[in-house]
């Protein structure tokens, strides 16, 4: 590790924050239906497009009207993006020429971009024509991202109201999410990375000269549109097969510091925005320190592992005083590969710009706890605030239980309901990745997609399983993937992962909603000071740890052990 590498990472986080604390004003402006500073030219179109719609902006829903309008949505979106895939060898804009895509890896794909996860079991300069590309997977970027947004907002809402019967208008809630929030932002972002390099085209491919005198052929496309959304709506998506460390994606420094930006930027701008809706902006600095805590512990470990190297390069007499740089590109260097890697796990997005199977053990442990801890750090774009929320909830529940108090949160009671809702969503992450990992590492369909024996082998199918239950996409890329079984079972372990978790937590915001606000008394818990930030870190470690310490155990904690005797895999 050096000075300079902790500096770039203290800017790039600096900048965040400096940024999306007046981004969380104005989508606390705009989520509140309050004029704003795009309200002179995009109020009208809003308008226009309830009209063409139906739909009546003023009147709301409670959350199972809110939650069937989501499902229904998504369904709708999952069905569209199947047909399109399926039908691609027919569909415009193909110049590649490529066919139809096969039905499982079409319900794989569809599911994936759907629920936020972008996970690829295809390489997408080989199998996605450019109408696949903007049609299908860019429009899912955004509205799976508008959907996410949309949800939090209805859980906010659920602590701000008092005896409300409503959560909010899901259509006006996704229409302002893509219309103020994503669309603006992808616009000036992605101008911003075709002027630093990344192609805008609809030419397929472009012949080059290297410098060793080879002819190759480069694959091109919309990428830089691409790019924009699946960072900013951290879908993480990539449309090269090596995602952000092709230099078509990523290709300077400078591009890197901005993608992170992209990245962390709503995801923290939204936890503001909580602060100002619920009239208390303490609560929102508290659980930005939660996450802060805790991404900033996994950036340290991994970025520590990294450096350090293996014993196997200094046994085969290679200076590794670089550290570990295996799968790493020169450009950006350990610090931030490192930074990467714990922030697109920390949040939902998956985006790599280094292979995270080329980390050292531990350096690849740190991804994957933080995608099974459930990426609430600071998380996806709304997703990591109701997952961090539904983790308060618990917190404060615990505290109350040791003082002998009904626990109250903002303002409301928790309650058994509550309670029980909560935990509900928590067990939805661990039942899926322990219990599909179990059974692909003893039947011969998810034997046959590793590459690696040993424990890196059981780290390969634990990693897949974390990342599409956490909805992020990213991978192990020694797992050959792209089969029936993998296919089919990642793509419902990502429907549970998105849509099991958010019905029992729209259950919660309008149970909330329902109930009276209450003033705070001398014996009420406090929730902003440092004693609740402790036992949020403490029960988020504990459900994360306990729950997946004995699988973590066999698999890169004992890869860490053999290495260090000089054993790899």
């Amino acid at each position: 590790m050096t000075l300079n590498g902790w500096l770039q990472i203290a800017i790039i986080l600096a900048t965040v924050l400096l940024t999306a604390f007046p981004l969380g004003a104005f989508m606390a402006r705009v989520y509140g239906g309050k004029h704003n500073l795009l309200s002179p030219v995009l109020g009208p179109v809003e308008r226009g497009f309830y009209t063409v719609a139906g739909v009546d902006p003023t009147r709301e829903q409670g959350w199972r009207s809110y939650a069937l309008a989501m499902l229904l949505f998504n369904a709708a979106g999952f069905f569209l993006l199947y047909a399109i895939l399926r039908l691609q060898g027919f569909l415009p804009l193909n110049p590649q020429g490529f066919a139809g895509i096969a039905p499982d890896l079409a319900f794989n794909t569809a599911v994936s971009f759907v629920t936020n996860t972008n996970w690829q079991s295809y390489g997408g300069e080989t199998t996605m024509s450019h109408f696949s590309q903007m049609a299908g997977l860019t429009v899912q970027n955004f509205l799976s991202a508008a959907t996410g947004l949309a949800l939090a907002m209805a859980l906010v809402r659920g602590f701000a109201r008092s005896k409300a019967a409503t959560v909010g208008n899901f259509w006006v809630d996704m229409t302002r999410s893509v219309l103020y929030v994503l669309l603006p932002l992808s616009l000036v972002t992605a101008v911003l990375l075709v002027a630093l390099g990344l192609p805008q085209t609809l030419l397929s491919s472009v012949d080059a000269t290297t410098l060793e005198g080879a002819k190759q052929t480069l694959a091109l496309g919309p990428v830089a549109s691409q790019v924009a959304i699946k960072q900013l709506g951290t879908n993480g998506g990539g449309f090269f097969n090596v995602n952000a460390a092709h230099p078509f994606e990523n290709p300077t420094a400078l591009t890197n510091f901005l993608e992170i930006w992209q990245m962390l930027v709503i995801s923290v701008a939204v936890v503001f925005a909580f602060g100002r809706m619920v009239g208390d902006r303490r609560q929102a600095r508290a659980l930005l320190s939660v996450m802060g805590i805790l991404l900033l512990a996994g950036i340290a470990i991994t970025y520590a592992a990294e450096a350090a190297g293996t014993p196997t390069l200094q046994a085969a007499s290679i200076n590794a005083d670089d550290g570990n740089m295996e799968g790493k590109e020169v450009r950006f260097g350990l610090a931030l590969s490192a930074l990467w890697a714990a922030v697109t796990t920390g949040l939902s997005t998956g985006a790599v710009n280094a292979m995270h199977a080329s980390f050292t053990p531990i350096g690849g442990l740190i991804p994957m706890f933080l995608m099974q801890l459930g990426e609430i750090l600071p998380g996806g774009v709304g997703s990591g605030l109701y997952g961090i929320l539904v983790m308060a909830i618990i917190a404060v529940f615990v505290a109350g239980l040791m003082v002998g108090r009904t626990p109250e949160y903002l303002g409301k009671k928790i309650e058994a309901r509550e309670v029980k809702m909560a935990m509900l969503a928590v067990l939805i992450l661990p039942t899926a990745i322990l219990g599909f990992s179990a059974v692909a590492a003893v039947i011969p369909q998810g034997l046959a997609g590793l590459l690696n024996a040993g424990p890196h082998g059981l780290s390969e199918i634990l990693y897949a399983y974390s990342s599409a239950a956490g909805n992020n996409g990213s991978a192990f890329a020694g797992l050959s993937a792209n089969s029936p079984w993998y296919n089919t079972t990642l793509g419902l372990a990502m429907l549970l992962g998105r849509f099991a978790y958010i019905v029992p937590m729209l259950a919660i915001a309008g149970s909330l909603a329902a109930k009276t606000k209450l003033e705070n008394s001398t014996g009420t818990f406090p929730t902003h000071g440092p004693l609740f930030i402790g036992l949020m870190v403490g029960v988020i470690l504990i459900l994360g740890g306990l729950q997946f310490f004995p699988a973590l155990a066999l698999g890169p904690i004992a890869e860490q052990v053999l290495m260090l005797a000089g054993k790899t895999f």
